[in-house]
This record gives C-alpha cells, structure tokens and sequence, in this order.
C-alpha cells in the first residue's frame, strides 16, 4: 500500500480485488494456487476472506458452485492458466446448467506476452464463450474493482450463471487508487397487477393446480413463507429434480420430485393437473421426460422465472411472470382466496402416494450383504431436523431423492447437469459454511474417486461431513441403460476398487469398510461418533450387490 503526492491511497489491483470481494460479503474463496495469480493470493492473507486451498480446480469450482447454491450470491474460485482453467470448466458447465452465480477468477500470461504462445496461453473468451453469462479479461488495472463488481452483478442478475474473469500476472501487480466499487443493484422483478389477476383467476378456476419449484435464487425466508402460503390453502408443490427441500420433505403440501426416477404417480401429476405454475423454474428436459411429456399444452400454465427468454423451456406458455422467486412469494402472499374441497382432496391424495413412497425399509439387518436399504434406514432414524444432503451423479442418488427428509432450502445440494464427482467438494464446502449441521453426501464408487482427494481438503480446514460410499463396482445408470439397449452385452461399465476407508483413514478421517448387513448399524453410530465428538470427516464404505435399486 503507498500514496500517491496528493495523498491518495494506492494499492496493487490484485489486493483491490480482494477488497471488492470483501465488500460483497464473500466469505470464503476456494482456490487452487498459481503463479499467475499471486498478487490476489497475496491480498488474500490476513483479509476476511477465507482462503480454502483444495486439491483439483474441479474440486474448487464444484466447492464455489455449491455455495452459490446455498447463499444468494457467487460463490468464489480462483484457478490459474491453461490447465488449471481447463480443470476448471466442469464446475462452470454444473453453474450454467444449473443456473448457479459463481465468478471464476483465472489467472493469465502477462499482458506482453499475449498472442505469442506463451507458457499455458490460451483464449478465455474462445474457452469459456459459450459456457459463461461472461467472459470478462482485466486489461486495465485501475478497472480492477470496477470489474469484480461488474462480474457479481452479471452472476446474479437475470438467469444466475458463471462469469470467467482473466487476471493477466502483470496487470494485477500495477498499483491504482484503492477505493471499492459499490455492488450494483440486481433487478427482481414482481408480479404486475395484470399477473396477479390473472394467477388469481386461474387458481380459482382451477380444481387440481400444481405448484413445481426450483432453481437456486431462494432465500431460507422467501421458502418458508411460500411453504406457509401452500399449507394455508391446501395446495401442492413437487420438486424439480434434485432441488428438493424448499417446500420441506414433512410439509403436507409436498407431494414429491419430478425428475428422473420419479415415482409414476407424482409422473402423472402432469397429465392430470388443470393448472401448473412452475416457480424459480420451467418445464424443462428433465421434468418433462426429454420434452415428451404434455407436448399438448391445452391447460393454463404460469412460468415464474426473472429470465425473459425462457431459455430451457418446453411446450406454449399461457402466462410469464417475470420475478425472482423471493418477490413472486411476496406479491403471492396477499393472495388470498377460499379453499375449495377439490384442492383439499387432490393434494391430500398426492401427498399421500409421496409418503408410502417415502416410507423407510426395515432398519433391522438382514443376512447376508449390506444393503443401502438398511443404511438408509437407520441414517434417516439419526438425523436432526436441519440435516443436509450432497451427491453427484448415478443411481445411488436415487436413496437420497426417496429418503433423505429435506426439511429447508439448500438442503440438497446436487449437480442437475449430471456431473458425476461433486459429492464430496460440495459436502466440504457445506459442512464448512454450515458447521453445526449434520452434513452427509452419498456417493458412487465411480464418482468418489472423481473428487476423492478434497477429503484431504476436509481435513485441513475442520468440514466434518458423513461420507457413505455405495460400491457396487460398476458405473451403474450406465449399466442400466446398457442393459435396456444391449442385453447382456456389459461393456466398460465395472470398476475394480480400493479400500475406501483404508483411503478417508489415511487423509485424517474416520473409515469403516461394511460388507454384511448385521454391521451397519453400528459403522453408522461409529461414524457419527466421531464425527460428534472427535470433530472428523468420517466415511462409511458400504459394499453391495449390484443391480439393487432404490426404485
């Protein structure tokens, strides 16, 4: 830091980014080092801002991905050139399909040597174009804090998404007046008096309506008060897959996901409804079974969403609302109207199929091979109210959609681009912005060993999450796909694997290996223990058949 003659406080741009960051209320930044970018981390020492060094950019930017999915701002990565952003890209691909605001920082070649194939050069706008809301490059360094502001903004304005920042070495290191740009204000949106009629109307017309709600620009507050509103009026809500908890598991409004591996009568919710309003969310690919479900649109449909093109959705659209979920709840919260006894009986029936098919196995072991069935079981019979939820991708995510009693907003936390490996960053950077919670993530075999290696990154930094690893040696929806095309014809689907607890012993942690069913109950209560009371990460690897479905 230095001032200038006329006294003006002067700092490097690298510790100015840092400021910016600081002054949005970034609380942490995950981060893979690199000497393109040493001015920032060298900003970093000593600042508020929690420097969580992890072990692969993938890992990284999954971390920053799901803690912009918890908070209602970007979560933070810093990678550097080349194949450090490179390794990056697969949490960027997570937050656009996802719609997650997250700024990757990107630390570059220095300005000089720029389109001379220097050491790890490459084109961030050609690299990341077409996979970020922006590509931003910092060319001048007195733009520096007005560039971070500028990318917080662009990450949360409209549709959330990633926005790639460049960090040239030299131009981070050139000092500029130190003040910080003010954050920009992020339009909401909110119901017209037009779209509130017109909602209204519709609802009270309707005798079977159907709430579907999404997407990460919820805050805890804005979920709970849409849930209030629902249980008022005796209205259902499902859940676009893997964003289940903003209207809680125990709600009598929840009637269940709507995804893949869904249960066929919460399926048929959306030929048999009369009135779907989709909210933070559009009936996309998933939902609507790769665009086949409902290609008649004949009934009325509201679309909540702050983005105006729709971008993902199927089918006509009867009416667009243009909000953030937050305001649309507010303006939804003066609606009151009178229950009608269809609404009663049609989300009294819904609900009921949604708690036989939550129904938990028999906790008591059976003989034989341990069974995700019976870890289940006496996992959900432990769990506190506010408990968390992370995985990635494959079929063992399908015993937490069943399961796992997800009773607020943020508590599941899942990659709906089906990116396999963010299991375990996203339980790291769960378990750290939530310390008091029980945080578990349920992983394959296939993908533990994506992002297996930041249980090193849990350690170090104190993130306690239940690691339970379901090893059945294959990759298995691939099998099941390969199964239902070429019968039996298994090709490049099974997997030969460590010892995982061996693997969690070695990083610091607690590590069972469970191949009978008689010992799951007590790995489990093991696992929790030290977790409680020795402040540990602990992994539980549960060897099964394979072919054993949740459904």
């Amino acid at each position: 830091m230095s001032e200038n003659g006329q006294g003006l406080t002067k700092k490097s741009a690298g510790h100015v980014i840092v400021d910016t960051l600081a002054a949005h209320g970034v609380e942490r930044a995950y981060v893979v080092p690199g000497e393109s970018y040493l001015d920032v981390l060298d900003g970093l020492h000593n600042s508020p801002i929690e420097t969580v060094v992890c072990r692969h950019e993938g890992g990284a930017t999954y971390m920053a991905e799901a803690e912009g999915k918890m908070h209602q701002r970007p979560g933070i990565a810093m990678v550097t050139r080349g194949p450090g952003a490179a390794n990056a890209h697969v949490g960027l691909h997570t937050a656009w399909q996802d719609s997650t605001p997250l700024v990757l920082f990107v630390g570059l070649i220095p300005f000089e040597h720029r389109e001379k194939e220097a050491f790890q050069e490459f084109d961030p706008k050609a690299w990341f174009g077409t996979g970020a809301k922006r590509v931003m490059i910092l060319d001048h360094a007195d733009r520096a804090s007005e560039v971070v502001a500028e990318a917080m903004f662009a990450a949360m304005s409209g549709r959330p998404g990633p926005v790639v920042v460049g960090l040239p070495e030299d131009i981070i290191r050139n000092e500029v007046p130190a003040e910080v740009h003010p954050e920009i204000p992020v339009a909401t949106g909110g119901m017209t008096v037009t779209d509130w009629k017109a909602l209204n109307a519709a609802l009270q017309e309707a005798d079977k309506p159907l709430f579907i709600f999404g997407g990460n620009d919820w805050s805890h507050e804005g979920a709970a008060d849409f849930t209030r509103w629902l249980e008022e009026h005796d209205l259902p809500a499902a859940a676009e897959w893997r964003c289940e908890g903003t209207v809680p598991f125990n709600s009598p409004s929840y009637v269940g996901p709507i995804g893949y591996g869904r249960p066929k009568p919460t399926y048929d919710l959306l030929e048999e409804t009369d009135l779907l309003i989709f909210v933070g969310t559009v009936p996309g690919d998933v939902i609507t079974d790769g665009f086949n479900v409902r290609q008649n649109w004949d009934k009325k449909n509201f679309l909540v969403t702050i983005d105006p093109s729709l971008r993902g959705r199927s089918g006509p659209v009867s009416h667009q609302i243009v909000a953030k979920p937050d305001v649309f709840v507010r303006d939804l919260l003066l609606m009151d109207m009178p229950v009608k006894d269809s609404w009663k009986e049609w989300t009294s029936r819904m609900r009921a199929e949604q708690e036989k098919f939550a129904e938990l196995p028999p906790a008591q072991p059976s003989d034989g091979q341990a069974k995700m069935a019976t870890m289940m079981a006496n996992l959900v019979n432990s769990l506190p109210e506010d408990a968390l939820v992370t995985f990635g991708a494959g079929e063992h995510t399908n015993w937490a959609h069943r399961y796992f009693p997800t009773n607020g907003y943020a508590s599941m936390l899942s990659a709906r681009n089906g990116s396999m490996g963010y299991s375990i960053p996203s339980a790291v950077a769960a378990s750290l912005n939530y310390p008091q919670r029980r945080v578990v993530t349920i992983a394959g075999d296939g993908e533990f060993l994506m992002n297996g290696q930041e249980l090193a990154t849990a350690a170090q930094y104190g993130a306690t999450p239940l690691v339970i690893v379901m090893d059945n040696q294959q990759y298995g929806t691939i099998r099941t796909h390969q199964e239902r095309q070429y019968p039996e014809r298994v090709s490049g689907t099974q997997l030969a694997n460590p010892d995982f607890a061996l693997m969690a012993q070695s990083f610091g942690g607690f590590g069972v290996r469970v191949e009978k069913d008689a010992d799951v109950p007590a790995a489990l209560e093991n696992a929790l223990k030290a977790i409680d009371e020795d402040k540990k990460f602990a992994l539980i690897h549960l060897v099964v058949e394979q072919g054993v479905k949740a459904y």
